[in-house]
């Protein structure tokens, strides 16, 4: 995989909130908010949920941040982190007992156009997490295939390979809400 190096700006930034910065800190999570509130919503489909994930997810990153490599990129490493702490989420048994009890509660629209095409929605819940999380980091993050293999911590072969898995096994929904949408 191809580390695209950090920055000098945000390297100092590192190196402060390493020290004890927690202003440092804030400013390198700040431009990672967007995606991974996007992210998190995307893998959980629950406003509140995905609220506490990112706000797990950054205290997570402050108490590990020793473990960011010198010269690597801020934004990756805490998009993983995220996309990790979403993946215990769904593991939990409370998660299930939650969601049944959800079931019946309709949720806003602005929430449910997080991706176009119910069936498109379904058929990408179906997938192995590990080619979700890709798909989701690629395409609804806009995020380029080497962030994609840092965040995930594979090769970008791996990132491809992956990709295009879980695209073969979409495209019959991708075909089912064009056909909905055009017929």
């Amino acid at each position: 995989m191809t580390l695209v190096p950090a920055d000098a700006e945000e390297q100092a930034l590192i190196a402060l909130a390493k020290s004890g910065d927690q202003g440092a800190y804030e400013r390198l999570l700040e431009p990672a908010t967007r995606s991974a509130a996007r992210l998190a919503f995307a893998m959980l489909h629950d406003r509140s949920e995905a609220e506490d994930a990112f706000q797990e997810s950054a205290l997570r990153a402050w108490r590990r941040l020793r473990n960011l490599r010198d010269g690597s990129r801020f934004q990756p490493w805490f998009i993983g982190i995220v996309a990790n702490q979403c993946r215990e989420i769904r593991r939990g048994r409370w998660w299930d007992v939650v969601r049944l009890h959800d079931a019946n509660v309709e949720q806003p629209v602005n929430e449910s156009g997080w991706f176009e095409g119910e069936d498109l929605r379904r058929a990408l819940l179906r997938l192995p997490y590990d080619q979700r999380v890709t798909i989701l980091l690629h395409f609804h993050l806009d995020m380029p295939l080497s962030d994609v293999a840092i965040t995930t911590g594979i090769s970008l072969a791996g990132v491809k390979t992956r990709i295009n898995r879980a695209l073969k096994q979409l495209r019959p929904a991708m075909a089912v809400s064009e056909v909905r949408v055009n017929g």
